[in-house]
Formats: C-alpha cells, structure tokens, sequence
C-alpha cells in the first residue's frame, strides 16, 4: 500500500513530462511518456527509484533493467548508456531522482561502520560493484514515503526535509545495495577517490599511474580493484567516461571540435576514430541524429 501512495504522490506533481523539483535539494520527481532509445549518458552517484514502467541502462555491454520491483543505485561516477524504450502516453515512466551526498553518505556509512553492532563493512571477497540494483524492501518504501509526503507543506519541507533525506539514505545503507554504498563512500572508498579525481581532470591527460597514486595504490592492485567496482579496466573507463561525456556535449549542441577539447582530446582525427568505434557513427553523424529533447530526463541518468 505504501508503494501504492508514493507512486499517487508522483502522478499528482507530474502532469507533464519533465523533471519536477519537490524542495529538498537533489531529489526530482520525473515523468516520460515518449520512449527514448539507451544513448551515452555519465550516471553520477544517484538513486532512481521507478513507481510505473520501466527504465533501462547498458554498462560494459550488460543490460540493466530497473522497475517499481528494484531501484537503481550508482554510487561512483559511471558511463553507461541509458534508454526509456517501453515508455508511453498510456504507461509513462514515473520516478524519483535521488542525488546522493557525498558528505552525509560518507558521515552514515562512517558511523554505521563504528557503531556497535552495526551491519560490518564486508571483508575480503571482491568490491561489490559501483552499480546496484536493490529490492524495494519495506525501510526504504518507508522512508522514501515520509519525504515525499513533506510536498504537501513548504514549511515542513524546509524544516524536515534534510532529516528525512538521511533517514533515506540510512535505509539505502542498509539494503540490498549497501555493501556497494559503505564502500564508495565509508572507510575503503578508494575507488570512488579515484574516479572523482578524473572526473575533475577530464579535459586533462590522467595516466594510470597518477590515478593509482592518488589513492595509495601499485598500478596491479588499483587495476584489480577498478574492475571489481566498475567492471571495467581503469584505461577502458577512462575512455568510456570521456567520450560519453563528449557524445552528451553534442548532442546538447556543442561542436565535435570543442567536446573532444573538453574531454581531453588534443587530436580530433583520433577522437573521431574511437567515437565510431563505439558508438557506431562519426560524431558529425551523430551530431546530425541526436539532437537536444527537452522531454529527457538528465542523469535520469538513473
């Protein structure tokens, strides 16, 4: 029955397709009712939780695809290509976007790490991945209720808002994706360093090494552990990231000139070469196919 509320309270603030504010900062409600093929997208780390339809995501050629029965958590920087196919007037996908705060995920994961008889951080085994998808248990459906019902009241909104956030967070932490979270952001949130340090360099040459060293690491080990957390090889990745940034800069209207400048490309004849290589068209192609949809959910990215 919550569920079912949650899913009434989202219908009521999105007549129309697009991205709707609720008052507390980094939470949206969206809707979509046109479908949207899966194109290169740059998922920063977010919640997307799916009230009606069904959202799909492809990382490293693996299809993910998230409903009201799982919600997407993406808890380091990740480049995917992300898609509404099945979305309709008559079934629009409708959802909550949830930005995950660097600072108050890592001050919860940090203290449920330490308190006494707190779920323990995993030791050994491999890192679980920086992708998760996460059943909808019953503390996450409770607390993701209590916040969107704040929309009813400003006042309540701006006072009990951040409180009500965390106690979504917390219940994040505790479900089916919280071995992913306590990593990316509580005690061993290695990976996540990394990737934040390149994330900040994109338009700059970020080796291996430099990466490696940023977080204390020999080139073996931090190759070891990347792909574990991402699925994907640090030097894969790097060029993932880079060039789905740059396919997202031009289809928002930038030149193929300027997007490879901006992530980091100092030759355009390579630029263009790896473009099509994995997307399948030149990026003068794909300039004059993908154009700007203001009906598109940004980083709905989840």
């Amino acid at each position: 029955m919550s569920k079912q509320q949650i899913k009434q309270l989202i219908e009521q603030r999105t007549r129309e397709d697009g991205v709707v504010e609720t008052g507390v900062k980094g939470v949206q409600l969206f809707r979509i009712s046109e479908p949207v093929r899966c194109t290169p997208a740059v998922y920063e780390p977010t919640v997307v939780a799916i009230v009606n339809g069904a959202k799909e995501a492809i990382l490293d050629g693996k299809k993910y695809v998230y409903d009201n029965t799982h919600y997407m958590c993406c808890t380091l920087s990740m480049p995917v290509e992300a898609g509404t196919p099945t979305a309709s007037p008559d079934n629009p996908l409708l959802g909550v976007l949830i930005s995950l705060d660097t600072r108050v995920m890592t001050e919860l994961a940090i203290e449920m790490e330490s308190a006494t008889g707190a779920i323990r951080k995993p030791k050994g085994g491999p890192l679980p991945q920086g992708f998760a998808l996460a059943r909808w248990d019953d503390a996450f459906i409770e607390a993701l209720l209590r916040l969107l019902k704040l929309g009813h009241s400003r006042a309540d909104t701006a006072v009990l808002g951040n409180g009500r956030l965390r106690e979504v967070y917390y219940a994040i932490l505790r479900g089916d994706a919280g071995d992913s979270a306590r990593r990316a952001f509580g005690v061993g949130n290695e990976i996540a360093r990394a990737i934040e340090f390149l994330s900040s360099r994109l338009d700059e040459p970020v080796t291996i090494e430099e990466m490696a060293a940023q977080v204390g690491m020999s080139r073996a080990v931090f190759h070891r552990k990347f792909k574990q957390a991402t699925t994907m090889s640090p030097i894969q990745f790097v060029k993932s990231i880079r060039l789905n940034n740059a396919a997202m800069k031009i289809a928002q209207g930038m030149t193929v000139n300027e997007a490879a400048m901006e992530v980091g490309y100092v030759s355009s004849s390579q630029f263009s070469r790896e473009f099509k290589r994995m997307y399948g068209q030149s990026p003068r192609q794909w300039s004059n196919t993908n154009h700007p949809r203001v009906d598109d959910v940004p980083a709905v990215a989840g």
